[in-house]
């Protein structure tokens, strides 16, 4: 189950972290997009899971777990994501070990739901979320919605996360899903590289309009592939925006990062092999 805002800061109290494991790290990451045709990436981020991850009490996935996801009645099937499987059950043992993990559905995997939930060991969260952590309210995003200049991909947005067109689309065979997904994401890549890049970004409006309502002091997100940090003065005082980097192969090898919270202390760590 999804929790609301609400539901995530009573979660999310020091108190229950405590009980889980003896760490205080929270590691944030997102837009890995998992995809077959990349195993160099997908064994990064078990290995990641098997290691670096077992030392923190929370890991938080902002979105794009998966460069795409047709409903989670694929999960473990051969024939459409085979090595998924895999990933559910490393997610799994790593909540088992004591490491909470929480999973917001972005513009690629928004079908991701309860059976995944489960069968991961992942709690779904809202976007947006807010969460009180080191004494303040973070609110955590994918990145998308905060990407208002470009009206045609909000209105896709909204079309195709009607319930009801997504029932529609669960409802055909896996086998027209995958086809219909794959043809997305090449039309997808187009359209991205047709666009202006500050189209693309998020507006600085949209922003100040999310910080503003949720009254937050942090805003951490992804999505944009433009990691870095980005001060947003609201209301005469100091609020900072936190990008979250890409997963991508370069050269061969796999860049990855994540953004750490212990204690107050935020920092960027790059995930090693």
């Amino acid at each position: 189950m999804a929790l609301d805002a609400a539901q995530s800061a009573t979660a999310m109290g020091q108190g229950s972290d405590q009980a889980r494991n003896p760490s205080a790290q929270r590691l944030f990451i997102s837009d890995l997009h998992l995809a077959p045709d990349q195993p160099e990436i997908l064994a990064h981020f078990l290995a990641f899971l098997r290691g670096r991850a077992r030392a923190a009490a929370e890991l938080y996935i902002l979105g794009d777990l998966f460069d795409a996801w047709i409903g989670d009645d694929a999960l473990g099937d051969p024939e459409v994501a085979p090595d998924f499987l895999q990933v559910a059950a490393s997610l799994r043992e790593l909540s088992e070990r004591g490491t909470r993990c929480w999973l917001m559905q972005g513009n690629r995997d928004f079908l991701l739901g309860r059976r995944f939930a489960r069968a991961s060991g992942c709690r779904l969260l809202r976007d947006p979320s807010l969460v009180p952590m080191a004494d303040q309210s973070i609110l955590l995003m994918h990145g998308d919605l905060l990407c208002t200049d470009d009206i045609p991909y909000q209105r896709f947005r909204r079309r195709v996360r009607n319930p009801l067109v997504r029932q529609l689309f669960l409802l055909r065979p896996r086998h027209q899903r995958q086809r219909i997904a794959a043809d997305y994401r090449r039309r997808s890549r187009a359209a991205t590289a047709a666009k202006q890049t500050a189209i693309m970004d998020v507006s600085p409006q949209t922003v100040i309009q999310y910080v503003r309502r949720y009254r937050a002091d942090r805003l951490i997100h992804g999505h944009t592939h433009r990691p870095g940090d980005d001060p947003v003065t609201l209301d005469q005082r100091q609020c900072l925006r936190q990008v979250l980097a890409d997963w991508r192969l370069n050269n061969g090898e796999v860049q990855a990062e994540m953004l750490v919270e212990e204690a107050g202390r935020w920092w960027r760590e790059p995930i090693q092999p």
